[in-house]
């Protein structure tokens, strides 16, 4: 059963709805669908170059107004004032990144070896329709929008329904930059007729980032019309700790990489599995930082962990932590939810954590972490892998052998080495195994939606 929540801001950081919005009528979405297809078939014409002065005067506003973004987003959402920021910036250089590439990204690709002229030509599909969550509410629209923009497609966005400010937002900094009418455009509507967009002829592809149940809907959804669609799905990401590593610096990163955002990433450390050898250091130390950060109001320059998001999220991870304890993993700290107004929980690590615990197999949105003792390389592969989840992973070594054997072994879209997972425009960002399908950003994730047209000239 779709759940549809009121499309609404909700202060997670006071509980308190400060802002609300009527979903639109049929009428009202059927002249955006229309106004799409308009458009896809005027912007499809343009040049690259039209299309990359367009863009970088979108980078250009977004980046002139920082601080009204960024509190935007912490007022929706409950990062970090800092975070905030950051996001919005890293958004405007992923514009101005696809600006610069997308024409030699999507150049012809000639084939030798016959007679005549024969090449793969990349054209723009049309109206892209993207249905996106609220976690990173900026950078995970423009990762879709900045190369589909510039690959010549139309967007249509229908965002997480609690971040509906930031979503029309999105669309108001393209129509501002100069974008044609209907190229970029934010549907208020429920979750509940995603279905019936996707079935439209005018819509002629779907990328979502979600849950699980989410995707599986809007694969089945897209299948039915026969659409292609990607899938960036949940994640339980291993940060594998071996004898050799920096400890000091793995220590450090892994709380950045367990609580950033608010420990709500698809990408975000999880599962911390740590050679025995450096068990009890990295565990003490890993411990001690958790324990330490501050939480609190998301626009305290001093706080590290604001909010979750949503009241409910808070409640399912408190539901998890107790479920681990109740069958007998050790909480080595925190498992608190803070007294008082908003949706706060204390950074939480857990220890002797088994299979049959909720934690163990499902994805955990949250600042809570689980240790994991190891003994070798080989059974931190098989507990890394021991997941249905496959986006990224985090190796630390300084072993040369190790590092190529645990890069070659783990079943994961991502792998970084001695680093935390990130995104970035210039690397494909996607994952496998329940993680979900095609790729997003790079020149990978720009051809996604692009129909590839065999031509052949005699």
């Amino acid at each position: 059963m779709i759940v549809v929540m009121p499309i609404a801001t909700v202060n997670p950081a006071t509980g308190q709805c400060e802002r609300e919005f009527e979903p639109w009528s049929d009428a009202e979405l059927e002249a955006s669908l229309a106004a799409a297809d308009r458009a896809a078939g005027q912007w499809r014409r343009t040049t690259f170059a039209e299309r990359a002065r367009l863009m970088v005067g979108a980078a250009e506003l977004l980046e002139g107004e920082l601080p009204d973004v960024a509190r935007v987003l912490t007022t929706e959402m409950g990062k970090t004032f800092a975070a905030a920021k950051g996001e919005a910036s890293k958004c405007a250089a992923a514009m101005r990144y696809f600006a610069a590439e997308a024409e030699s990204m999507l150049a012809d690709e000639p084939v030798a070896g016959a007679a005549g002229d024969r090449r793969a030509v990349y054209r723009p599909m049309g109206p892209v329709l993207a249905v996106m969550p609220w976690n990173f509410p900026l950078w995970q629209v423009m990762r879709f929008a900045a190369p589909a923009l510039m690959a010549g497609n139309v967007g249509l966005l229908k965002h997480s329904s609690n971040v509906p400010q930031t979503a029309l937002l999105i669309e108001d900094l393209f129509r501002r930059a100069g974008f044609p009418p209907g190229a970029f455009q934010t549907l208020l509507i429920g979750s509940d007729r995603v279905e019936g967009v996707i079935a439209d002829d005018r819509v002629r592809a779907v990328t979502l980032t979600g849950s699980e149940g989410a995707g599986r809907s809007v694969a089945q959804a897209a299948g039915r019309a026969l659409k292609k669609s990607v899938l960036e799905l949940g994640g339980s990401d291993p940060f594998v700790v071996m004898a050799s590593a920096d400890l000091g610096r793995a220590v450090a990163v892994g709380v950045e990489a367990r609580v950033q955002n608010n420990g709500q990433s698809c990408i975000a450390a999880k599962r911390f599995i740590i050679h025995e050898a450096v068990y009890d250091a990295f565990t003490e130390a890993f411990v001690r930082a958790m324990e330490e950060l501050v939480v609190g109001d998301p626009m305290d320059p001093a706080t590290r962990v604001g909010p979750l998001a949503l009241e409910q999220g808070r409640d399912d991870l408190a539901a998890q932590v107790d479920d681990a304890r109740q069958r007998g993993a050790a909480v080595l700290c925190g498992s608190e939810v803070v007294d008082g107004p908003g949706w706060f929980y204390r950074p939480t690590v857990i220890a002797d954590v088994t299979a049959d615990m909720a934690v163990g197999r499902q994805e955990v949105f949250g600042p809570v972490a689980m240790v994991y003792k190891v003994a070798d390389a080989d059974e931190a592969l098989a507990v890394a892998n021991d997941t249905p989840f496959g986006l990224g992973a985090s190796v630390w070594t300084t072993d040369e052998s190790e590092r190529r054997h645990l890069i070659d072994g783990l079943e994961a879209g991502m792998v970084f080495v001695n680093a935390m997972v990130a995104s970035t425009a210039e690397l494909p960002f996607g994952g496998m195994k329940r993680s979900g399908y095609g790729r997003e950003l790079s020149a990978h994730g720009i051809r996604e939606f692009c129909d590839v047209q065999t031509v052949w000239i005699d």
